[in-house]
């Protein structure tokens, strides 16, 4: 058995270097990933900022967390696009020809994802700086923040899995990220969702982005979480099972 977990390890390890090198050579694809929400970042803290009332004074503090998740749904496209040019030139086949694990080639893209995602969300992050983000967290809170931030990832990772296994063009792989990477427009990433229609609180409030941005900006202001940290890591966890048993039962077929 710790032998077959060695090969098993060792077949990860290649495979996630494989795909990171891939992303090492086009390191275009992270600033890609980052221009988008950095520019919706800039263009509600300068442009929308002074005309929402959220209760502090820096919006920025505010946004950031909407704007982390939004980074991760951009990234994510990236990971469906590259699964989907692996199965149509046949790379899928070369693989299970060879004596590897067969999981460890999704898992090789699944690793990458949540590598070159947190390293997009630091570079937002250091723009947020820039751009006059302060944080009254320590340690354990920062940590915290990434602990979620890497499982919503890894959420969505799966869901990206599907897509790109399912899809029948480039395109096609990447088009479910849209309206990912825009529902924290419906929740309190930008604005308190007392302040919405009822109609659209109500979906706001209960759809999984508004209680993981609750979580993370209450952890980066040093504030008591309450139960918003559990209903986040709940959908996260309800996503990646979900995800994970289709995203397997597509991959057996290929």
């Amino acid at each position: 058995m710790g032998l077959f977990n060695n090969y098993y390890m060792n077949d990860i390890r290649v495979m996630f270097g494989r795909s990171m090198r891939h992303v090492f050579r086009s390191m275009d694809t992270i600033i890609t990933v980052s221009i988008t929400p950095i520019v919706i970042m800039l263009l509600f803290v300068y442009v929308f900022g002074g005309a929402i009332q959220i209760g502090t004074e820096n919006y920025i503090d505010y946004l950031l967390p909407g704007i982390m998740l939004m980074t991760i749904g951009s990234g994510i496209a990236y990971v469906a696009y590259r699964l989907f040019i692996d199965k149509q030139r046949g790379i899928f086949e070369r693989f299970h020809s060879m004596p590897i694990a067969r999981s460890t080639v999704l898992w090789g893209h699944v690793l990458t994802s949540i590598i070159s995602n947190g390293i997009s969300v630091v570079v937002i992050i250091l723009v947020a700086l820039l751009m006059g983000f302060r944080s009254s967290a320590g340690i354990i809170e920062w940590l915290s923040v990434f602990g979620i931030l890497g499982i919503f990832t890894l959420a969505l990772t799966w869901v990206a899995v599907i897509a790109g296994l399912a899809a029948k063009t480039p395109d096609g792989a990447g088009a479910f990220s849209y309206p990912i990477i825009f529902l924290p427009f419906i929740s309190s990433a930008f604005v308190p969702t007392k302040m919405m229609p009822t109609g659209v609180r109500i979906f706001a409030e209960n759809q999984p982005v508004t209680p993981i941005v609750e979580a993370i900006r209450a952890l980066l202001s040093n504030q008591q979480v309450g139960s918003d940290i559990w209903v986040a890591l709940a959908w996260c966890v309800a996503i990646i099972i979900l995800a994970y048993i289709f995203a397997m039962r597509l991959y057996k077929r290929i």
